[in-house]
């Protein structure tokens, strides 16, 4: 009832107050280029009937706020005895954010210059407000951009700062910013959080068709964004006015009858692989107007994405080869409304519905054993309610912002739910099917509400804001493995043929299985189990704009924020994470300005870090037990409570000795739950964490050419401290691989074991350790716990000139970056390669890239033609040298390992467990004598293209027909793409003098979109 009482009480609120967009002009002369007071300035939206007007201060500065962000601002003075009149029209504006316009007035003694307009239709503006760095894009640029399958993520690395990115998991948001990771960047829909908690990834992937522009926040932005010790990505969304307006489209991706051949996988929208097969259709219409007119606008929008691929199911053990077909579905609806009360007073109403599922049907890309019955869809379904209203004064702007969202991220729902999971095994210990249900689960589930009142107080030449906000996460997570038992089991060649000779195809079931068959082993789920928490966010701040003249800008800025999750396993939260925030932008002339400044940003924590320390562990006594012996040693604070470090967790129970599918049942198998050995655990930190952050600095130069070329440098330093990482409170011994690399020295796990903290030991009942002269069973061989202790460096030059169409018939945007990217820890779950040591971790950035070249040049030779091609070319990505499993020299003084009864070759040469190939982000383990991310792939190169003609029709309608070429040189790019790190390039084995260059992947072949679009 309290929490019913709190909502219906920030409702009311927000019927009080609203959003700052606001823009300030400057009026100067064009005689002397001094600022003009007492000017009359006159702002107009004919869109929606909006007029108002305001008089220059002594610094030639008026400012007009708490504007809507329909339709597009002419703004004009009026003509006088002295001064001309000049003007600024199709002023665009972006949510939260203060636009600039420049007016320079002829005086009637130069009055043979004629009238002087100011346009805006051009972006290439220089800020002359602070030092942000950022970069945007307009709805009209997207028009002209090939963007694939209208997701405006496809889009942005067109922008300064941003690249394609390595995903620590394959659904990842596919940008990095500042080569950081992917999950360090935030996304916003009018300034509001589009992420959800656990892992940082969009809610709602934004539509083409709902965005006015978006704004790419790279350094040093205002105090009022936080949340990330990185980039912000803010999507404006689209409003009525009073004329209606709208398109209608429908988009393919022919595919095979089009596209280039790949020898490799590629990735769809979603980041799942996808080859020759694939094949896209999308249909969607937007629709905006008026419901009263000057008062109420209506915006909505839909959009239907259709996938189509063809995976293959190859098993020749069985005798099976077909295909399987599968799709993914998107279904996005958005819709808006803007009620104008009065000049002063405004509401907007938007909401974003989102339906994505996406199916791995069985089989593989390029042939696999999953059998159709172990299919699944994953789930990816996202709401979001936002209410923002608007209030405004001669001095005062006040907002208030109020969102409710709710997602559900179901990742494996099984197809055919309720099974077994059965991984079948031939005579020669190959697996040769996989069948039954997928044997695991991750359901995501969260509802949020984030509410912030925000304040502008404009006095003379300061504009001062304050605001404070929280963001609650209801969180709930349902994970583990099957109760029903993961069966491992092997066939002998009588019952393999028994098999063949039936020819099953792709309908081979679990029960197909002889019932006599060898198991080897089964593990159930003794507690699928659902972790949640609530998750409160709370932030303030300040911050003041000080125009100390005509010419410079000073902005001081505070902000504090706190997150109750840095509590962990400890009584007290992090509570100091004060950010100062501070910048000065320095006018030369009227065409040129100076920019710096220095800022501390504070990182939110993942659910994620919180919900995997709840899940994987357990409260048994031997587990505690073994806590408190590595307490005594000095490894957990001594001053802790190991209960409030574990909870009752998920664990399996592993069988042997049983029938085929008569496994004992999960509630039959609790009594062993206190004595199953795990090869990892985890606890919370009984230290609580500190939440990550980043000192950012810059410096900046930027030149307005003319109206419509602008050229700009930005250096920047970004320092990151405090980031999660994995330690191993249990590690072996550090090992050292010998100096003979002809001659590697591999250890063993038992070996390894017998030097950790709490040895483990092994008899013929399991794994076990001696404490205090008591046999614990009920242990783990691996401690793990998050710590916030990581640093990551990046330092970077952006060159950037570019140039609206204006009165020409070509525009373009070349931007050349320089960058250095360092760090010691990888994502939330990177582990040291060797116990726990990290100054040896310190290298390359997974997506550091040295070199990014980006351009695009649109040509228009008639009105109802254009062509665009754009350019990007990367210096190649890292890649990280692990053991060659395959080379014999690493079975010296080891022990073969034996995987689900398969012999593997291992490429976990120190004995600790671990290989890259069970870890996204790949950091275990490293050929003896290389670095981390030691080596580089070569460069890759891009070149896109794109034509669309236009139809002009009745009144303001339009007809476009529209060929997107992705690919033009169909170039067989190793990196410089989205992909996840497993599927990528990155891995590779043996030393960097073996040249060894395994190609997992290709980025995309040469592949054609076609378009057409109906805009009235």
């Amino acid at each position: 009832m309290k929490k019913n009482c709190f909502f219906i009480l920030l409702l009311f609120c927000s019927i009080v107050a609203n959003a700052q967009n606001e823009v300030k002009v400057n009026v100067t002369s064009l005689l002397n280029q001094k600022p003009i007071n007492g000017m009359v300035v006159n702002i107009a939206n004919n869109g929606i009937g909006f007029k108002d007007s305001a008089t220059t201060d002594a610094f030639g500065k008026v400012t007009f706020k708490g504007l809507l962000l329909n339709s597009t601002y002419t703004i004009s003075t009026r003509p006088t005895d002295e001064y001309q009149q000049a003007m600024a029209d199709e002023i665009e504006l972006r949510s939260s954010n203060t636009q600039t316009v420049a007016l320079v007035l002829a005086t009637k003694r130069t009055a043979q210059l004629g009238e002087v307009v100011v346009s805006s239709k051009s972006f290439a503006k220089i800020n002359t407000i602070n030092a942000e760095v950022s970069s945007q894009l307009s709805a009209k640029e997207l028009r002209l951009l090939p963007v694939e399958g209208r997701d405006i993520t496809r889009a942005l690395y067109r922008l300064p700062n941003v690249a394609q990115a390595t995903g620590t998991f394959t659904e990842a948001n596919n940008i990095s910013i500042n080569s950081f990771a992917t999950q360090s960047s935030i996304f916003l829909i009018d300034g509001m959080e589009n992420v959800e908690a656990a892992l940082n990834q969009p809610k709602f992937p934004m539509t083409v068709g709902f965005t006015r522009n978006i704004n790419v926040l790279t350094n040093n932005y205002s105090v009022e964004y936080g949340g990330t010790y990185n980039g912000i990505i803010n999507v404006t969304t689209k409003s009525g006015s009073n004329e209606v307006t709208g398109e209608a489209f429908y988009l393919v991706r022919p595919g095979r009858l089009t596209d280039g051949r790949p020898k490799y996988s590629t990735r769809d929208l979603s980041g799942n692989p996808v080859k020759d097969g694939f094949q896209r259709n999308q249909v969607g219409f937007s629709v905006g107007g008026p419901i009263v007119k000057n008062k109420t606008f209506y915006y909505i929008n839909a959009e239907q994405t259709f996938d189509k691929k063809d995976w293959a199911l190859i098993s020749p053990d069985l005798g099976i080869a077909s295909s399987v077909s599968g799709k993914n579905n998107f279904t996005l609806l958005s819709g808006k409304i803007d009620q104008v009360w009065s000049n002063r007073f405004k509401t907007t109403l938007r909401v974003n519905k989102g339906y994505v599922q996406i199916e791995r049907p069985g089989g593989g890309v390029d042939g696999d054993l999953i059998f159709p019955q172990q299919g699944i869809i994953q789930d990816r379904n996202g709401t979001l309610v936002a209410l923002q209203n608007t209030y405004s004064s001669a001095r005062l702007t006040a907002q208030t912002d109020i969102q409710y969202s709710t997602y559900l991220w179901d990742y494996y729902r099984p197809m055919t739910p309720g099974l077994p999971t059965v991984t079948v095994l031939g005579p020669t210990e190959k697996i040769i099917a996989r069948l039954g249900s997928p044997g695991i689960q991750y359901i995501d589930k969260e509802k949020t509400v984030q509410a912030v009142q925000k304040f502008t107080y404009y006095a003379n030449n300061h504009t001062l804001k304050f605001g404070a906000g929280i963001i609650s996460s209801n969180m709930s997570l349902t994970g583990g493995g099957n109760p029903r038992g993961e069966y491992f089991v092997k066939l002998t060649q009588a019952q393999v043929d028994g098999i063949r000779g039936k020819e099953f195809n792709s309908n081979l079931s679990y029960t197909d299985i002889p019932a006599d068959v060898q198991v080897r082993s089964v593990d159930v789920e003794l507690r699928p189990s659902s972790f949640g928490t609530i998750q409160n966010r709370p932030y303030a701040y300040f911050e003041d704009l000080w125009a100390v003249n005509s010419k410079l800008n000073l902005s001081l800025g505070l902000r504090y924020d706190y997150d109750n999750i840095s509590k962990s396993g400890s009584n007290n939260g992090d509570y100091n994470n004060l950010a100062p925030r501070m910048s000065f932008n320095y006018k030369i002339g009227e065409s040129s300005v100076i920019r710096g400044g220095y800022g501390i940003y504070y990182d939110k924590i993942q659910y994620t870090i919180y919900s995997d320390a709840r899940q994987f562990t357990t409260n048994s006594a031997d587990y505690k037990n073994q806590l408190r012996a590595l307490q005594a040693l000095g490894k957990i604070n001594k001053d802790a409570n190991i209960d409030n470090l574990v909870s009752d967790g998920n664990l399996k129970a592993n069988i042997t000795g049983v029938s085929y599918l008569n496994a004992p049942t999960s509630e039959a198998l609790q009594a062993n739950r206190s004595k199953q050995f795990s090869n990892e655990l985890r606890i919370l930190n009984p230290n609580g964490w500190q939440n990550p952050y980043s000192q950012q600095a810059s410096l900046g130069f930027q030149k307005q050419i003319d109206d419509n070329k602008l050229f700009y440098v930005d250096v920047m330093l970004v320092d990151v401290h405090n980031l999660f990482r994995l330690a191993d409170l249990n590690a072996p011994a550090s090992y050292s691989f010998g100096v003979d690399p002809k001659n590697i020295r591999a250890r063993n796990v038992s070996s390894a074991d017998s030097t950790r903290a709490i040895p483990i030991y092994r008899d013929s009942r399991g794994s076990y350790s001696l404490v205090n002269g008591d046999t614990l069973r009920g242990i783990a061989r691996t401690v793990s716990m998050s710590e916030s202790k990581g640093r990551a460096r990046y330092l970077g030059i952006s060159l950037n000139y570019q140039k609206d169409k204006g009165a020409d018939k070509y525009a373009y945007r070349f931007t050349y970056t320089l960058s250095y990217a360092r760090n010691n820890t990888e994502s939330i779950n990177f582990r040291a390669m060797d116990s726990n040591n990290w100054q040896q971790e310190w290298g390359p950035t997974n997506n550091d890239r040295t070199h990014i070249l980006n351009g695009s040049f649109y040509f228009f030779p008639t009105d109802n033609l254009s062509f665009s091609a754009n350019a990007l070319i990367q210096s190649g990505m890292v890649i990280n040298r692990v053991p060659d499993g395959s080379a014999p020299v690493f079975f010296n003084n080891s022990v073969p390992v034996i995987l689900n009864g398969v012999q593997q070759r291992t490429t976990d040469i120190n004995g600790d467990g671990r290989s890259f190939s069970a870890n996204y982000t790949g950091n275990n383990d490293r050929h003896p004598g290389e670095k981390r991310n030691s080596d580089r792939l070569p460069w890759s190169n891009n070149f896109d293209a794109s034509a669309q003609y236009i139809i002009k029709m009745k009144g303001n309608a339009t007809f476009q027909l529209r060929l997107d070429c992705f690919n033009v040189f169909n170039a067989a790019n190793l990196s410089g793409y989205s992909n996840n790190a497993l599927a990528s390039n990155q891995i590779q084995p043996g030393p960097v003098s073996g040249g060894t260059l395994i190609r997992r992947s290709f980025g995309p072949p040469r592949q054609f979109q076609l378009g057409v679009n109906y805009f009235f």
